[in-house]
């Protein structure tokens, strides 16, 4: 079975128990259909209540068909060890169930019982597939990426973040590009904004990207300036701001036209748009894109 590829054990040496029958046991089989680190872990942790945890741990992953289960149960039989499992598999489960009982092994049902009950309280049904909280922490770790890429290439912070950017937003300041990143972000797209400004060159790094990773937000140009309005009074800044006047608007909206229609990216008008609404919009362009392989 040692050569058996994917069946890797991780040993633990250690001193061997006296079980009830005077039998020595030392060794715990963990098997599962994914990578079993849970299923070690709790072997690990139960294991630790007896003389420090002594036992041999022999982890086997990806245990997905019958001959590969059976030879890891005679191999257990040959050691007189435990078995602890995590399969989702029933077919699997029934017969290593069956295998272990032919032959006299302890074996430890790990996730069923807690399965079962999940299944009586709440009345769904499990999805049977194995690996998936492996996949559920993956996608963790890839949403915490992208919400950490939004924060750090936020209004151009480090130009450098565009070209890794899954998609990058243009327009003037205040049409929502920062919470629009994030709620991207939350979708696991590494989402980065620039602000467009008459007065700064746009980089070489928004010049270069393909149309298709471009998203350009515009707004009316009579709610925009509602809103640098109601900015200026939350920073308690009195009196007039060139920022907040209707020409100045009226100024940076043609200019950011003019880019927008320079790199021929798709333009989206985010007036009276929630947030949510705005990234739907941007999700759909950027899914069709992915279908259609750009």
């Amino acid at each position: 079975m040692g050569n058996r590829a994917g069946a890797h054990f991780y040993l633990a040496s250690g001193l061997r128990l006296p079980s009830k029958g005077g039998v020595t046991i030392g060794v715990i089989y963990v098997i599962s259909d994914s990578l079993g680190e849970t299923a070690e872990y709790v072997a690990r942790a139960a294991a630790s209540q007896f003389d420090g945890g002594g036992l041999d741990i022999r982890r086997v992953p990806y245990v997905t068909d019958l001959d590969h289960l059976e030879e890891v149960v005679n191999e257990a039989a040959q050691e007189q060890g435990i078995i602890a499992f995590t399969l989702v598999l029933p077919d699997l489960k029934k017969k290593l169930l069956e295998l272990a009982a032919a032959r006299g092994l302890e074996a430890v049902d790990l996730l069923g019982p807690l399965m079962d009950a999940i299944t009586r309280v709440t009345g769904g049904r499990p999805r049977l597939e194995p690996g998936l909280i492996r996949r559920t922490d993956e996608d963790y770790f890839r949403k915490m990426e992208a919400i950490d890429f939004a924060v750090k290439y936020d209004n151009g912070k480090d130009i450098r973040g565009l070209s890794h950017a899954d998609l990058v937003l243009i327009g003037v300041s205040r049409t929502s590009k920062t919470p629009v990143c994030m709620y991207l972000a939350h979708k696991r797209l590494r989402a980065a904004n620039l602000a467009l400004v008459p007065e700064v060159p746009l980089p070489g790094e928004l010049l270069n990207l393909p149309p298709e990773k471009i998203i350009g937000l515009t707004i009316d140009a009579g709610l925009l300036y509602q809103i640098r309005q109601e900015r200026l009074k939350t920073l308690g800044l009195p009196g007039p701001a060139g920022y907040a006047t209707r020409e100045r608007i009226e100024e940076e909206l043609a200019y950011a036209r003019r880019v927008m229609d320079q790199l021929g990216c798709p333009v989206i008008d985010v007036t009276n748009k929630a947030v949510e609404e705005t990234a739907g919009k941007i999700l759909q362009i950027y899914y069709r894109r992915e279908r259609n392989g750009k």
